[in-house]
């Protein structure tokens, strides 16, 4: 180590020549420029530190700081269980209760419908790593945001501003207010009426933003809670499935599904993009700890321990689960339960008492996935705030911890409102596969410039500090398949209507990739078009709010 070695006799010769407190200044000094010399493990200093920027200042994603970034709110908080729990508690939820009928449907055989559960757990992983490379790099909150500001700087702010769009007009949870809100009257005895349901969603939605917004500590307490429930229903469900195997309940042949198992399976690219993208959402989560990493002790060793183990426990719990579905009821049944598919299950195994109570698990299930996806959220929001995007009534309010100090409220807004749009406009007879899909393929077209994103940085920056570094293989892998995703869906499935009808089967794409050039859209009118017609130029600005919170603001100067 010359430079160790160098910097050692500098500081030797100046503690012969100087006072103590310069002593100590060079100290500082020298420590600050080793550690890219240095490992998390080397020593504890390290874990919330940004190892990458220190090192090469031009990597900074956007135009705060690392310590600017993480000023304000409750501070690193979160350890490894509870962002183990994070990751858990958003990937469980609607998904493995409520998809796998229509991913059934898509596909038309069991044994692709599993195949295609094995497929999003490899895909997830090979994700994962990929996103564990970025977050050791950068560990800020924000996830794919910062990513994308790291790798792609030119032209200025527009992938900032792209993502965005994106994450706040795609950033609802109507989806898992809707499940509890089907399966709660199913509980309750009541039939599922477009407008009770709706009235349900609704009081779910404000109930978590009051939740997060104003009592933070309670929220996390119940998000741990409700994940740890959710792992011993899945649990039992899997124990379940394993009596109804071994022959010894009342199903009369729990191996039919089993045989033959890929009878009747489609041959139309499209049904298996549409089914994996609702596999892939089923699993979506596996990044839930990059998009608070301001909150989280030790960011890249917790993210390191925390992302795998998390993800892992789920995939496991999905196929065991998946095969009792499988076991307990015909294919013809699992079609026709529709997002109900976890009470069909307990209803054919422990009678109809069984299938009410079971609706009560999966709401409270799916409430913990509305609580755990609006954690996330709302903080991805606050940073888009703070990176300056133009938002009405000024950023400065939006990037706030309002009114609490530790728990960012207008971003809880930001995120409130299109999932209270979402839960009135469409009807709920299609809007669940719709979101789905909405979902997931804008996500894939994100996945695709991070994924190019990281080739690009490794060739470009080739001695960049970074803690965990993914396998290539990998990285090319979900690059294949994030394109795959995205040109598949164009392809006219077997049905030649999809599974929305009445809806194109095309149209969730065209939706997706609307959105996407609407952020192009607002990027060049914010930077180029009135600034031109205005005659002014922006010029960023750092503010430190009441809170600690510290935001880039623009002003206008004119030319």
């Amino acid at each position: 180590m010359p430079l160790l070695r160098i910097l050692g006799r500098k500081s030797t010769q100046v503690s012969n020549t100087t006072n103590a407190a310069e002593v100590d200044a060079s100290k500082d000094t020298k420590r600050h420029q080793s550690l890219s010399n240095v490992t998390e493990e080397d020593t504890p200093s390290v874990y919330s530190r940004e190892v990458t920027t220190t090192k090469d200042p031009s990597l900074n994603p956007g135009t705060l700081s690392f310590e600017e970034d993480a000023a304000g709110g409750m501070g690193r908080h979160l350890g490894v269980f509870s962002c183990t729990m994070l990751i858990v508690g958003r990937i469980i939820g609607t998904g493995i209760f409520s998809t796998p009928s229509s991913i059934l449907s898509s596909v038309g055989s069991v044994g692709a419908s599993l195949m295609l559960w094995v497929l999003g757990f490899l895909l997830s992983f090979c994700g994962l790593f990929v996103w564990l490379e970025y977050g050791t790099m950068f560990p800020r909150s924000g996830g794919e945001k910062v990513y994308l500001e790291a790798v792609y700087k030119r032209p200025k702010y527009l992938a900032t501003v792209i993502f965005a769009v994106n994450a706040i007009v795609l950033g609802f949870t109507a989806a898992g207010c809707i499940v509890f809100a089907n399966n709660i009257l199913i509980a309750a005895g009541r039939v599922a009426d477009r407008w009770v349901v709706r009235g349900i969603a609704l009081g779910v939605i404000c109930f978590v933003t009051i939740l997060h917004g104003l009592t933070p500590k309670i929220g996390v307490f119940l998000m741990n809670a409700l994940s740890v429930f959710k792992i011993v229903i899945l649990l039992f469900v899997v124990i379940s499935g394993w009596v109804v195997l071994s022959g010894k309940t009342h199903i009369k042949d729990p191996h039919t599904n089993f045989r033959d198992a890929f009878s009747g399976s489609s041959r139309s690219s499209n049904d298996y993009a549409t089914a994996t993208f609702k596999v892939l959402n089923a699993y979506a989560g596996w990044s839930n700890i990059n998009y608070v990493m301001n909150n989280v002790k030790n960011p890249v060793r917790t993210l390191k321990i925390a992302g795998p183990l998390g993800l892992g426990i789920c995939a496991v719990l999905y196929m065991l689960a998946n095969v009792a579905y499988f076991a307990a009821a015909t294919k013809d049944e699992i079609r026709k339960s529709g997002v109900t598919v976890a009470a069909l299950f307990f209803k054919n195994v422990f009678g109809t008492k069984a299938e009410k109570a079971l609706s009560v698990f999966v709401s409270l299930s799916a409430l913990g996935n509305v609580i755990t996806v609006t954690f996330a959220a709302c903080r991805i929001n606050q940073e888009l705030a703070k990176e300056g995007v133009p938002l009405p009534f000024g950023n400065k309010f939006w990037a706030s911890n309002w009114p609490t100090g530790k728990s960012p409220l207008p971003g809880l807004i930001i995120h409130l409102i299109p999932s209270i749009i979402i839960i009135i406009a469409p009807p709920p007879a299609i809007v669940y596969p719709f979101i789905l899909d909405v979902e997931g393929y804008p996500q894939q077209i994100i996945n695709l410039f991070i994924v190019v994103g990281l080739i690009w940085l490794r060739w470009k920056k080739p001695d960049a500090v970074r803690p965990f570094k993914v396998w290539t293989p990998f990285a090319l892998f979900f690059l294949v398949a994030a394109v795959f995703l995205l040109v598949a869906p164009f392809l006219r499935p077997a049905n030649r209507v999809g599974d929305t009808p009445p809806l194109p089967y095309y149209l969730y794409c065209l939706v997706g990739i609307g959105i996407m050039f609407l952020g192009v859209v607002y990027w060049a009118v914010w930077r180029i078009v009135l600034p031109s017609i205005l005659g002014y130029k922006l010029v960023p600005e750092k503010d430190t709010l009441d809170d600690g919170t510290v935001v880039t603001v623009f002003s206008r100067k004119k030319i």
